[in-house]
This record gives C-alpha cells, sequence and structure tokens, in this order.
C-alpha cells in the first residue's frame, strides 16, 4: 500500500480562513472549521463536554476577526455549527444553511452532485482488529479513515499526517478480507460517511462510522497541534479527547438497523 500527499492544486488565491481544495479524492475542508482548537471544551470557562449530535463539530470556536461564514449555496450568514454538502463533481465541501442542507437530503436530488453530510455516528462494539489484519492495512499511523468514492467506484483511505490527509492505496480484497464484511461497512454511505479506524499496538482497535466532514475536522486537528516525530503530547491529548467525544455520541449499530443516515 503505498502512502501519498495530497497536495493543493493550482488554484487563484485563497483567503486565509478557507482551506485550498485537494485534487482528485480528498475532500476540501475549510481552515476556519479548525481553526481556535485551542480554545476546545473544557477551557476558556466551558462547563463540562457538548452534547448532541453536533458537538463534534463544536471541537473548535472561532476567534474574533476573519469574515463570517455563509454558505456555499445561498450565501445566508452561518452559525459557527453548520451543516455541509460534498460536491461530488469537484470533490469538495461545502458549508450549507439547515434548508438549502434539507434539499439534498433525498439520494439524487438536484441530479446527484450535491449530497447532504448526515449526522450519525455508529459504533460496532463486536469489531476486532489484530496486529496482522492492522499490518495488512499498511497503514504507518494508528488511525485511518475509510470511504466510498462514488466518482471512482471504488473504497479509499486517508490518515491524518501533519501535511494534511494521506491516501493510501488500498487494496480491494485486504479490505473484503479486514473490514469489508463488518456490519459498519455494509451500511456505510458513498461519499458522505466514513469509517474511522483508531488501534493502538497490542490492542483490538475500535471502529466508528462518522460524517465525513468529522474526518476532516481530525485531519485540521492534527496540523495544528502536531509536533516533532510522534506529534507530542498536545496533540495526543487532542485526539483522546477526540475519540472521546465520538465514543459518547456513537449508537451501537445493533440499535441503527433498519434507520437511514
Amino acid at each position: 500500500m503505498t502512502a501519498r500527499r495530497i497536495q493543493a492544486g493550482p488554484e487563484r488565491a485563497v483567503r486565509p480562513d478557507r482551506a485550498r481544495p485537494r485534487p482528485g479524492r480528498a475532500p476540501e475542508v475549510r481552515a476556519s472549521e479548525v481553526r481556535g482548537a485551542q480554545d476546545r471544551g473544557g477551557r476558556g470557562g466551558e462547563a463540562g463536554p457538548p452534547t448532541g449530535p453536533a458537538a463534534l463539530r463544536r471541537f473548535t470556536r472561532r476567534p474574533a476577526g476573519p469574515a463570517e461564514e455563509r454558505c456555499d449555496l445561498c450565501g445566508e450568514t452561518l452559525p459557527p455549527e453548520h451543516r455541509h454538502l460534498v460536491d461530488t463533481r469537484q470533490r469538495a465541501l461545502k458549508c450549507s444553511c439547515v434548508p438549502c442542507h434539507m434539499l439534498f437530503t433525498r439520494p439524487g436530488a438536484g441530479s446527484g452532485r450535491f449530497r447532504a453530510v448526515p449526522d450519525r455516528y455508529l459504533r460496532d462494539p463486536d469489531f476486532t482488529l489484530d496486529d496482522a489484519d492492522w499490518n495488512r492495512l499498511q497503514i504507518p499511523v494508528a488511525l485511518v479513515f475509510f470511504f466510498r468514492n462514488s466518482d471512482l467506484g471504488r473504497l479509499v483511505a486517508f490518515y491524518p499526517s501533519p501535511a494534511g490527509a494521506t491516501e493510501s492505496e488500498l487494496d480491494p480484497q485486504t479490505w473484503d478480507d479486514v473490514i469489508g464484511g463488518s456490519r459498519l461497512a455494509q451500511t456505510l454511505e458513498p461519499d458522505v460517511e466514513a469509517l474511522l479506524v483508531h488501534r493502538e499496538k497490542g490492542e483490538h482497535g475500535e471502529c466508528f462510522l462518522v460524517p465525513i466532514d468529522t474526518c476532516y475536522e481530525l485531519v485540521g486537528r492534527m496540523r495544528l497541534h502536531w509536533q516533532g516525530f510522534d506529534g507530542g503530547a498536545e496533540a495526543r491529548a487532542d485526539l483522546a479527547e477526540f475519540f472521546q467525544r465520538v465514543r459518547e455520541h456513537a449508537r451501537p449499530c445493533a440499535d441503527a438497523e433498519g434507520s437511514t443516515p
């Protein structure tokens, strides 16, 4: 499995509060979604962990100064916590107001170009991943996320790195053998949801089904905090907090059988 970094392409000048779109497979994520992560929950007078499915988007708080966010479709002003659409043509995440988001919740709406990113979080209590299976994936770090790219017609794998989202070439047979038969993999929605796998050496690992924007929020946070070879204490603490909140909001997949995103 060969890793390659997703570079920004030759685009027009980008505002400081936007991330450049990554050509090819990795959706764009706005820098303002991860800015101000130093003020995450539990600091600055915020009492206790946030609650509700949208709380995972509350990891960061915008500092005063940069321009306010607006819906990429209608231009409506957006609150710090807002929804996203996947632009399947440009492979980009678009910020969205609630009415515009609702327009694209039905499969095929708008000729299928835009797809609403859902807010469901699922976990499989029976999921296990031993050292041998993890080594077959050939992921150099302790976490990876997978999603189905409908444009390519296949599954792709990315892992966070100091340089951003880095793609690993994924052998289809390896996917089928290691994760593809799991209950979460069977319910994964293309383009808008991902399987987020976290595993430390010697552990069985964890697998969550999450909205795709959650994965790119994690990528941005890792870029913000990463120091040195192993990331440093702050990055590790931030990662632990991230997964603790994912665990708190994820329902067992058995409870969600028959549900829709």
